[in-house]
């Protein structure tokens, strides 16, 4: 009967003793929280892309920050009573403890002036030519972010202004690839007299393959080819044979165009609640989506994301490495046109004692 007691009391003791709980929560709490923050970011971004699909107003909230409070307690109670008769002395003993975990997580709607900011401006040509520079394929970069560049016209899948892409086009991203492959495009920036402008650098010279591919780009965009360096700047059309006006897309248009190639089920299109994929074609040529988003009825076991919406299940194939890169590609590009004044992060007091 005495061994339950001191249990009890080496339990809360040893329970009290924890101080080292906090050092000790960081190694998990990182970790399994980043896990969390980064599926549900995924789940999101391809929940809006389906809603974007099937005519859907598309909502994004932010988690704006995260805190763990842990609270440990624990308490022990002695007594005793003692009598002048030997035989009716009694004594008792009790132990509690207890462990309180209350993680504090603040989410923020993109609404207003924030909204506007991240899926409405367009994406800084500049920021483009950093994400060439970058090292992701030109060819992606520029079918997926930019409309025009010099007049030449990209395809647009959204329902309201469906555009085919240009032949023209469809030429320069390729023969911009084998450039870049070849190492012959970068870019740099230069100080002018209204602020810093982005310069497109196209080199070449000593190589007679990658300078046929130059001139071939330079005949493209009308430029002058005798030109290295090129002005970049935002519009639909350059002010000389130097300079490269690139018309980009917002976040939003990126996000409705790459919607329009979302695989849906045949009923949904029959019964005219989502429109049908358009099949893309340049000069009778077949030209693949950016991004595979399939659907099926029940819930795929090897998908790298997936979301629920209308009954259908809407996912990525853990094995198409393609989507999953230009997937992860979007939410990159999400997070680098967010500018401007976040505001206060919440405060929150904790408790110490």
């Amino acid at each position: 009967m005495h061994r339950i007691p001191l249990l009890l009391l080496v339990g809360v003791l040893g329970l009290c003793g924890c101080t080292g709980i906090g050092p000790r929560t960081i190694p998990r709490d990182r970790f399994d929280y980043n896990a969390a923050i980064a599926d549900s970011w995924k789940r999101q971004m391809l929940y809006n892309l389906v809603k974007i699909r099937y005519g859907d107003a598309p909502v994004f909230m932010d988690v704006s920050s995260v805190i763990s409070q842990y609270q440990i307690a624990g308490q022990i109670n002695l007594g005793a009573t003692i009598n002048n008769n030997p035989w009716s002395s009694s004594e008792s003993m009790g132990a509690t403890g207890n462990y309180v975990e209350r993680p504090t997580i603040t989410f923020t709607p993109v609404v207003g002036d924030k909204f506007a900011r991240s899926l409405m401006s367009p994406i800084p040509p500049a920021a483009v030519l950093s994400l060439i520079q970058g090292g992701y394929p030109v060819d992606l970069i520029l079918r997926a972010l930019v409309h025009e560049i010099n007049g030449l016209r990209n395809r647009f899948g959204g329902d309201l202004r469906t555009s085919p892409m240009t032949p023209e086009f469809h030429e320069l991203v390729r023969t911009m690839r084998k450039i870049q492959a070849a190492g012959a495009i970068g870019m740099r920036h230069t100080r002018m007299d209204q602020g810093e402008s982005a310069l497109l650098v196209i080199r070449g010279r000593g190589d007679p393959a990658v300078e046929a591919l130059s001139q071939q780009v330079r005949g493209l965009l009308h430029l002058n080819p005798q030109a290295d360096e090129f002005r970049v700047a935002y519009g639909a059309i350059p002010k000389d044979d130097r300079e490269i006006a690139i018309l980009t897309r917002s976040v939003l248009e990126v996000l409705v165009d790459i919607s329009a190639d979302i695989e849906v089920p045949a009923a949904d299109v029959q019964e005219k609640r989502v429109a049908p994929a358009a099949a893309q074609t340049v000069a009778g040529q077949s030209v693949p989506p950016l991004i595979r988003i399939q659907s099926a009825a029940a819930k795929p076991s090897d998908a790298f994301v997936s979301v629920a919406y209308r009954g259908t299940h809407f996912y990525i194939d853990d094995r198409d490495l393609g989507s999953k890169k230009l997937f992860t590609f979007l939410m990159f590009v999400f997070t680098l046109v967010e500018t401007g004044d976040k505001g206060g992060a919440p405060v929150v007091t904790i408790p110490t004692g």
